[in-house]
């Protein structure tokens, strides 16, 4: 018997593969059609995943990059529901949300109407703080009631600023920022790092994860938001064994440079992701 998330693993790639990745002249349209490499390995990993729709033409870059971003919010959340034994809580998954909206960036909104009313401080911030991550996990405030369940653990005297009480009238905790990159082309590499760091220093109280899940075919690629330290907590792909299948197969020699990945812990596959945002 399979495991439950190989089923769900397998539901993901079926819904790329209908939607996301598709095929044009016999080309996957997450390869880069100039660059061999890239077309060879995306034939072969595609291939491995399981068949895909053709089309004449190849899909506009945002409506797939938009139905790439439904997938993995599909998946995230059939997966959490199954791991609320391990971390309970009110978790939804969203899309299109400001991070403005929830507890750790709530100062955000008075910061974004300081600088509307003025044109200096506008120049001074810009607005590469205002960011809306792709998915988001969020938490909701608990009711004193469900927090009081086994024992009372909190009354009107205590614990009166934590985000996680509804009666404190907090807002919903940013719980992980996550990052859908189709692709992974050399103009779109900073603005995944930017949104990172930002995340990172705007933040009063806790760090939400911040990852990136890509279907990028090319290692080197892959490697220019994996590799180092700081910003995002790691890169998962949506079909990793089988790249790594298809690199050994092709006797690649950015296979080293995966496996360098891997071994640093700044790459994982999408069915890791569940678990680790459990953590």
């Amino acid at each position: 018997m399979e495991a439950w998330l190989t089923l769900a693993r397998r539901g993901f790639h079926a819904e790329c593969l209908a939607g996301p990745i598709t095929e044009t002249a016999g080309v996957p349209s997450i390869a880069d059609v100039s660059n061999k490499a890239s077309r060879e390995i995306a034939t072969a990993l595609v291939a491995k995943v399981g068949t895909s729709q053709i089309h004449r033409q190849k899909q506009a870059g945002q409506t797939a990059g938009a139905m790439f971003e439904t997938a993995c919010q599909s998946f995230i959340a059939a997966c959490l529901e199954q791991l609320a034994h391990l971390r309970p809580g009110a978790f939804t998954v969203e899309k299109g949300q400001a991070i403005s909206q929830f507890d750790q960036y709530a100062h955000l909104d008075a910061l974004r109407a300081l600088a509307d009313a003025s044109r200096e401080l506008k120049t001074h911030l810009g607005n590469d703080y205002l960011i809306k991550p792709d998915v988001v996990v969020v938490r909701a405030p608990e009711p004193d009631a469900i927090i009081n369940a086994n024992i009372v653990l909190v009354d009107h005297a205590v614990a009166r600023n934590t985000a996680l009480r509804a009666a404190n009238g907090a807002r919903a905790t940013l719980h992980a920022s996550i990052s859908c990159k189709l692709t992974i082309r050399s103009d779109r590499v900073q603005n995944t790092r930017s949104e990172a760091l930002n995340l990172v220093r705007n933040r009063k109280g806790r760090l939400p994860h911040i990852v990136a899940i890509t279907a990028e075919p090319l290692p080197s690629r892959i490697a220019a938001i994996a590799l180092g330290t700081g910003d995002m907590d790691c890169v998962y792909h949506f079909a990793l064994p089988e790249l790594v299948a298809t690199l050994q197969e092709q006797e690649r020699e950015t296979l080293e440079l995966v496996e360098t990945m891997i071994d640093g812990q700044r790459l994982r596959d999408i069915a890791d992701l569940p678990l680790d945002l459990v953590v």
